[in-house]
C-alpha cells in the first residue's frame, strides 16, 4: 500500500517525466501486486480543483470527468477525510509546516502506516513519514 501526493497523482496519470524513476517503480511495484493499494486523499480532488480554478493547473478534460477516470484505474482508490486523520493531521509530531492538504495527506499516510510518494522537500524532510521519492 502506498499514498500518493497530489502532484504525484498528476504526473503519473499524465506520464511527465518530472516523475522520479523511483517514484514511478513504486507505483508499477504496487500496481503488479494483486492486492496492491494506491490510496489518494480526497483532499487530492480539492487541491486539483483549486489549481484549476487559480489557473495554475489544465486538465485535459473536465475535473469530474478527470477524477471518475482515475478513480476507474484498478487498484487505485480515493479515501474520504475521516475523523480520524483530521485530528491525526492537527497532531502531527514535531514540527511540519501549515499548509493543510499535505498535513492530511501526510497524516492519512501514517494512520496507514503506508509510504507516502512525494516530491515535496518539506514533506521529506518530515522524519516522522516514510516517503520514496
Amino acid at each position: 500500500m502506498i499514498v500518493l501526493d497530489t502532484h504525484v497523482l498528476i504526473w503519473w496519470v499524465n506520464a511527465d517525466k518530472k516523475l522520479s524513476s523511483l517514484a514511478l517503480n513504486a507505483i508499477n511495484k504496487e500496481m503488479a501486486k494483486d492486492d496492491g493499494q494506491i490510496m489518494i486523499s480526497s483532499i487530492t480532488t480539492w487541491e486539483i480543483a483549486l489549481l484549476i480554478k487559480k489557473g495554475r493547473l489544465a486538465l485535459t478534460m473536465d475535473i469530474d470527468d478527470w477524477i471518475a477516470t482515475v478513480a476507474s484505474i484498478e487498484n487505485v482508490h480515493f479515501i474520504p477525510i475521516d475523523n480520524d486523520v483530521a485530528i491525526q493531521s492537527v497532531r502531527l509530531p514535531g514540527e511540519f509546516h501549515p499548509d493543510p492538504a499535505d498535513r492530511i495527506i501526510t497524516a492519512l499516510a501514517r494512520h496507514l502506516s503506508a509510504s507516502l510518494i512525494t516530491g515535496d522537500e518539506k514533506i521529506r524532510a518530515y522524519k516522522h513519514v516514510k516517503t520514496i521519492w
